[in-house]
């Protein structure tokens, strides 16, 4: 019986090549690709039961190099390898698109699960994000809510409407600024916000930051 067939999209080559050993014991890699770009335009031809896709990579990112394969590919399993442990980036990808949320740290003995786990059409989570969405999840009220902000993206929005760029406010958040950017649109995006006045509105609204002063100036954009 044939192998099931297997892509890997990760930009960091020991990572990649560690990662393709690992699996070429159980499963047939027929691609590794470095960027979210390649990895989108060679996937249908390739046509993978399962795409294995890092967040951070370069010329497309992977969470829409994530969603653009689903669409693409509806059948493929895809499953997340990151190293980036946000909740709300965590929830939306499982959420759209993927069937497998995992940490790098922990991928080199739950790998060979998680791909076995989503052939077989059932979902995995690397155990430290399972627990963190669920504490997420029963700190957030509902369900009387539009979009419920996390405290996370209550913090992005203050940082950056009190005028921090999306890089002061992931250095002091600890996040990658890509995070701060990923949460900002999504707000935006949800509440169909076109400018940072109306970004600065919503925040003021929200009661995360106070009205501006009587001068009428607003932060400026970053």
């Amino acid at each position: 019986m044939a192998k099931p067939r297997l892509m890997l999209a990760d930009d960091h080559t020991m990572v990649a090549e560690a990662f393709t050993k690992l699996l070429s014991e159980h499963y047939d890699v027929v691609r590794v690709v470095s960027d979210g770009m390649t990895l989108v335009k060679e996937a249908p031809e390739l046509r993978p039961h399962v795409v294995i896709l890092d967040l951070g990579m370069p010329i497309l990112n992977g969470m829409e190099a994530g969603r653009q394969v689903k669409k693409l590919l509806p059948n493929t399993k895809i499953i997340v390898l990151t190293m980036n442990e946000d909740v709300d980036i965590a929830r939306e990808a499982l959420r759209s698109w993927a069937s497998a949320y995992l940490l790098k740290k922990s991928a080199g003995s739950e790998l060979v699960k998680a791909v076995d786990d989503v052939l077989h059409h059932r979902t995995y989570v690397t155990p430290r994000m399972a627990r963190l969405i669920e504490e997420d999840f029963v700190r957030t009220p509902g369900p009387n809510q539009q979009m419920q902000l996390t405290k996370r993206q209550t913090e992005i929005i203050q940082l950056l409407v009190e005028g921090y760029t999306m890089k002061e406010a992931g250095a002091m958040l600890k996040i990658k600024p890509r995070t701060v950017a990923y949460h900002k649109y999504q707000i935006m995006d949800f509440y169909g916000l076109k400018t940072h006045a109306d970004f600065v509105m919503f925040a003021i609204k929200h009661h995360i930051v106070e009205p501006p002063a009587s001068s009428g100036t607003t932060p400026p954009v970053h």
